[in-house]
């Protein structure tokens, strides 16, 4: 029942939090300076096309009738049509978000993975040449910024050491399988494509690796200062005691406690991936929703760039009640704390 509380509270707060969000944006794209009809359509527009956006758009209306028929659209699935496509932004948003979903994802298992077994293998090998390089390496890759890290693959795998493929999704000629989640790498193994799914594996590893650098390696620092904090806990010697094998130790009872900061931090990560996505997919010229959404910055799309928004900061709240719940599996007391609070 408290763990029912728990998620039924967290559930209320994200309702809360995008509720607050959307009010943002709205206030944000009717304050700027300048007319909002002339943003939309650019400088270049007539007044008939200008007054009939105003009253397609009810700018005439008061801010909170405005915010009422916009947020009643978005709840329906419609932002409007973007200036720069020329397309309604529910068709442009389900279009490239897949593809940004994908180099996330898989940029996120490459985060998890990697950094829990360089914190684990840091923290086994504490204060030897191991751990020593590791930490380096840490601190180079928290230090440099996810598009210089981008920029130097590119070079290394694109120009000087020719083994991956590393621009776009697929390479020429390859023909995309059939649009069923829109991740290409599901989608050619549900269809049977296994020469599709490699060549869109390829091209992801990576991207997604840059993307994914900088928080692998702080995780990595975290995960290896936790697990040396708990190495003296009592409990630890008293298995050791009782003859508990020493890899079991490692990997089982002094890793779960470990990971609760760690956790913590990789949420916040793998959420702000949406949004340092937007570099590596210029870089890489991956066609994902921060791409889109920073050519509809440049052109003042104010449809696009509201609904890239909402969208990120939806994915953001879910990843956020993902960590927590897996915090509160990993620490009851958690939960526990948060169903009295």
């Amino acid at each position: 029942m408290n763990f029912k509380r728990y998620l039924l509270r967290r559930l209320v707060l994200a309702v809360v939090v995008m509720f607050g969000l959307s009010i943002v944006i709205f206030a944000i794209s009717r304050i700027m300076p300048g007319d909002v009809a002339t943003m939309a359509l650019g400088s270049t527009a007539t007044e008939e096309a200008k007054e009939s956006y105003r009253v397609a758009n009810h700018l005439y209306d008061s801010y909170p009738q405005q915010y009422l028929y916009w947020i009643g659209g978005v709840l329906q699935g419609d932002f409007g049509t973007s200036t720069s496509t020329n397309r309604p932004v529910s068709t442009d948003v389900a279009e490239f978000l897949p593809a940004t979903l994908e180099l996330v994802v898989m940029a996120a298992v490459i985060l998890i993975i990697l950094s829990i077994i360089l914190g684990v293998l840091a923290a086994k090998y504490r204060d030897t040449v191991v751990d020593g390089i590791i930490r380096v390496l840490s601190y180079i890759g928290v230090a440099m910024p996810s598009f210089v890290i981008a920029t130097l693959l590119l070079l290394l795998f694109g120009h000087l050491w020719q083994v991956i493929p590393v621009l776009g999704r697929l390479s020429y000629g390859v023909v995309a399988p059939p649009d069923v989640t829109g991740f290409y790498t599901i989608d050619a193994l549900l269809a049977g494509q296994f020469s599709t799914f490699w060549d869109a594996f390829l091209h992801l590893l990576v991207p997604a690796f840059a993307l994914a650098l900088g928080g692998l390696c702080q995780e990595a620092r975290i995960v290896r200062n936790s697990m040396t904090e708990n190495s003296s806990k009592d409990y630890l010697s008293a298995m050791r005691g009782y003859g508990v094998p020493e890899k079991k130790i490692l990997w089982k009872y002094q890793l779960k406690p470990s990971l609760i900061p760690a956790v913590s931090c990789m949420g916040m990560d793998i959420a702000s991936l949406m949004g340092n996505a937007f570099l590596v997919e210029t870089i890489f010229n991956w066609p994902g929703i921060s791409r889109y959404g920073l050519s509809c910055m440049l052109g003042k799309d104010l449809n696009a760039i509201s609904a890239v928004l909402l969208v990120f900061g939806a994915i953001f709240v879910v990843v956020n009640i993902v960590v927590d719940l897996i915090v509160a599996c990993l620490d009851p007391r958690i939960r526990l704390g948060g169903a009295k609070s």
